[in-house]
């Protein structure tokens, strides 16, 4: 069975929520829209105070090519635009909604029925990216990378592949998981649309062998859409990676940047992006709800749920039993590569693929302690880096060396402090390193 080639480790899954069904959330009383909600220029707001809107009514436009506009996921009318505390803990501009009814725009097809390629023969490349562009769909993985953009090549690249990123990974998320188990067609469909977005004829769904229901529902339904494989994988994180699951499955690897997937003929997507995809080309539905894994080992019922994007994080709480007495943090995400929030009132957006609250136990940091030498960081790093180096150079501010050292190859992944014996905050110096150099070499650009 495949894997990747360098690095990884084992965390414990802890996938308490993945026998859950998706169930649908409430609706919450008052929607937080940020304009931040993708990588790239934020969305600009193009509504006012007293603006009524439904499902699917255009909240914030496009601020540039690689962004994303953004939509109500509720009817009602527009409370204020004001800013708005997101998960990194920064405030930042967003379009409050007071909730009234659930009223949806007439344009967006609401029905049950699977809509296949082969019923809308007038869809064509250029009309499926402009369809995903205008629904506002993201990398529903937790990059949220506008999907218009990948599937527009630089001139000269040409994509000889789709792969999707069926993997989840991170410990305690089971979104993707139920998706596939739940939305199998819908998802295919997804998928032959961005090969066609992108003119291949294969596309791989890579999926982890600790999700075999997934893997044999998945290859049933795959008989039935001519060129669509499905590779299961050995468990080792972090598979998800764009680098690791193109090694994994193709077996080519991606230079260090500025290299991205297309230089090896490669485009990657998450499965969830894959059903959004399938919505926004076939059902003409924006990007207004997603699946949300809620867990934890002390959470009453651990699930995963169906949200509009700007419901707050402690409805979701309590939809799955409120918060436990031994609650040490809440993680925006996954244990490996999500950050603690600094509040439960921050609204839910694109990117939220999980929330997973820890116990008081859990949540401490070890005592850090001198470095071993015994470089398990350097075996665990999936990039083929030295954590050890790039996190004692980003403490001593020597930033010429970090580049040097290529540290902005990083995918933070975390592997490399979850391996380490003394308990070293490698990832955490290499986090502010990579983001110090990665705005040195952005001005270095801008003054040529």
């Amino acid at each position: 069975m495949r894997t990747f080639n360098i690095g990884g480790v084992h965390p414990a899954e802890n996938k308490l929520s993945a026998g859950s069904p998706i169930r649908v959330a409430g609706l919450p009383k008052q929607a937080v829209f940020s304009m931040f909600q993708h990588i790239g220029a934020p969305a600009k707001p193009v509504v006012k105070k007293g603006d009524e809107v439904k499902v699917g009514t255009l909240l914030g436009e496009a601020g540039g090519f690689v962004s994303a506009p953004i939509y109500s996921s509720v009817s009602g009318k527009v409370a204020k635009v004001d800013v708005a505390l997101d998960a990194s803990g920064t405030r930042r501009t967003a379009v409050y909604v007071d909730v009234e009814g659930d009223v949806w725009e007439d344009t967006i097809d609401r029905t049950p029925t699977l809509v296949k390629l082969s019923d809308r023969p007038e869809l064509d490349a250029k009309t499926i990216v402009e369809k995903i562009k205008q629904a506002g769909i993201v990398g529903l993985g937790g990059a949220t990378f506008p999907c218009h953009v990948k599937l527009t090549p630089p001139p000269g690249q040409k994509a000889q592949c789709v792969i999707i990123n069926a993997v989840e990974c991170e410990p305690y998320l089971t979104a993707d998981h139920r998706l596939m188990l739940e939305h199998p067609d819908e998802i295919l469909v997804g998928v032959q649309l961005i090969m066609k977005a992108v003119d291949v004829k294969h596309g791989f769904v890579g999926i982890e062998n600790n999700k075999p229901d997934a893997i044999a529902l998945m290859k049933e339904k795959a008989a039935a859409y001519p060129g669509i494989v499905i590779v299961p994988l050995k468990v080792k994180y972090p598979q998800g990676g764009e680098k690791q699951l193109i090694d994994a499955v193709i077996g080519r690897q991606v230079p260090a940047p500025p290299a991205i997937p297309i230089n090896v003929g490669a485009v990657v997507q998450n499965v969830g992006t894959a059903f959004a995809i399938y919505e926004a080309v076939m059902k003409n539905k924006p990007l207004v709800e997603r699946v949300i894994t809620v867990t934890g080992k002390s959470l009453q019922q651990p699930s995963n749920l169906l949200a509009r994007l700007g419901t707050p994080f402690s409805q979701l709480i309590d939809e799955c039993g409120g918060l436990p007495e031994d609650t040490g943090k809440v993680i925006g995400g996954g244990p490996m590569m999500g950050k603690a929030l600094l509040s439960l009132e921050v609204p839910m957006t694109k990117g939220s693929s999980g929330l997973l609250v820890m116990r008081q136990l859990e949540s401490r940091s070890s005592e850090e302690k001198p470095c071993l030498r015994c470089a398990k960081c350097v075996s665990a790093c999936p990039m083929g880096l030295e954590p050890y180096l790039l996190s004692k150079l980003s403490e001593m501010n020597n930033w010429e060396a970090a580049e040097q050292n290529d540290i902005v190859s990083c995918i933070e992944c975390g592997s490399c402090q979850f391996t380490c014996p003394s308990h070293r905050r490698l990832l955490d110096n290499v986090r502010v390193g990579k983001a110090t150099v990665m705005g040195i070499i952005r001005s270095r650009a801008a003054k040529k």
